[in-house]
């Protein structure tokens, strides 16, 4: 950690949020630049799932708003040798099950031939996924008193609309699908939608049906997990193809810690410093934090753990429910600390600088092959902080004139 770093004078920096037509609290990339602009916002992170069709929205709008666009990549992957052992990871109810992220990535770029089927495979697998899914709650509302007549096209037409983009940016999120539902529902009045409700729960809501979040969360908990009548198992990618799909998009592989954002901490993820000698021996040297869903002293325990093995740590909010929350990270009981907001912005200046090398065709944090780069990681690491703080005081600069 730098010193000299004061945390109450750094940049407001977020390295992970999804973006429409990822299911989002903003509305449109407006909406979310907007936000941004009003917030004093320096650099985003995009990480949204599945598609990254809007990325190129994404990037025009953060430059002509002086805010540094930082590009990531979230997936759902499976560990089979986790698995087989009934270890939990970061998915606290699936072993094996595994949330990897990617950050700091080249959108633009050609994909090789593998990076592409593995794309493809995760947009088609997630799209069949979403249609059965739709098919079968529709067919269950309909034997309990409701005929929505909804179907997949139907509800992607929606998000995209929404968003303002075009219908095949979409790839619909269990999210989408607990709001399609739920607006559906609305349209009934309350006793109905209750006895509805009842029939199709098999006993009560447990929610005010008149707050939409809250039915919807009830509807995906209730009707969208496992051994539930609307559920489809998903089809994660292999730990080993994400990792090298991260890579071929030019990007840095980042574990996304979940902590006590379970009901227990994780085996695989507590204690801290076990979690990084794990991530070492899987060539992970850059983790992040969603501090809202954390207690800040376990949020100091990782940052403080992780990045004395040199491994990076950054913050993120996700935005991905209907909350309208800040765009500054925070933790579940407390803002910030000073460590955890400098350790933040020290890695987002890591990647910022990593993702500016690499497009520019020179090596970054970590090279092809996910090895650090430079005979001294500890020293390359200060080059890079330095120049991804050029590189986002520039944007910190223009948000000021």
């Amino acid at each position: 950690m730098s010193d000299n770093v004061v945390a109450d004078r750094l940049p407001v920096v977020n390295t992970h949020v999804h973006f429409p037509p990822n299911f989002s609290a903003f509305a449109t990339v407006e909406d979310a630049i907007g936000t941004a602009i009003a917030e004093d916002v320096a650099a985003i992170g995009i990480s949204n799932f599945y598609d990254q069709q809007v990325y190129a929205r994404f990037a025009e709008q953060a430059d002509a708003a002086g805010i540094v666009a930082l590009f990531g990549l979230e997936f759902i992957t499976l560990d089979p040798e986790l698995e087989a052992a009934g270890v939990l990871v970061n998915d606290p109810a699936n072993p094996g099950r595994v949330y990897f992220c990617g950050k700091g990535i080249s959108p633009f770029r050609d994909k090789p031939a593998a990076a592409a089927a593995t794309a493809a495979a995760i947009r088609g697998d997630n799209d069949a996924r979403a249609q059965a899914m739709i098919a079968q709650l529709a067919a269950h509302f309909a034997a309990h008193g409701l005929d929505t007549g909804l179907t997949a096209a139907a509800v992607a037409a929606d998000v995209a609309a929404r968003a303002e983009v075009p219908a095949d940016w979409v790839s619909l999120q269990e999210r989408h699908i607990a709001r399609a539902f739920a607006e559906a529902l609305a349209e009934l009045p309350v006793a109905e939608r209750a006895a509805v409700l009842a029939s199709a729960y098999g006993s009560p809501s447990g929610v005010d049906l008149d707050d939409s979040a809250a039915l919807q969360g009830e509807l995906r908990s209730r009707l969208l997990k496992a051994g539930t009548p609307g559920y489809v198992a998903e089809v994660p990618l292999s730990f080993a193809d994400a990792y090298a799909y991260v890579l071929a998009m030019g990007g840095i592989p980042t574990f996304p810690i979940l902590a006590d954002g379970a009901k227990s901490l994780s085996p695989f993820e507590y204690p801290a410093d076990q979690l990084a000698a794990r991530l070492l021996e899987r060539r992970v040297y850059a983790a992040e934090l969603i501090p809202l869903r954390n207690r800040s002293e376990l949020v100091d325990e990782y940052v403080q753990a992780l990045t004395a093995a040199g491994i990076i740590v950054m913050g993120g909010t996700e935005h991905n429910t209907p909350d309208r929350i800040g765009y500054l990270p925070a933790c579940a009981d407390a803002a910030l600390s000073d460590t955890a907001r400098a350790a933040f912005w020290e890695a987002t200046c890591v990647v910022a600088a990593h993702q500016h090398l690499v497009a520019a065709g020179e090596s970054g944090y970590v090279d092809a092959t996910g090895s650090l780069v430079g005979a001294d990681p500890a020293a390359r690491r200060v080059e890079l902080i330095a120049l991804g703080a050029r590189l986002i005081g520039g944007a910190e600069e223009s948000n000021q004139e």
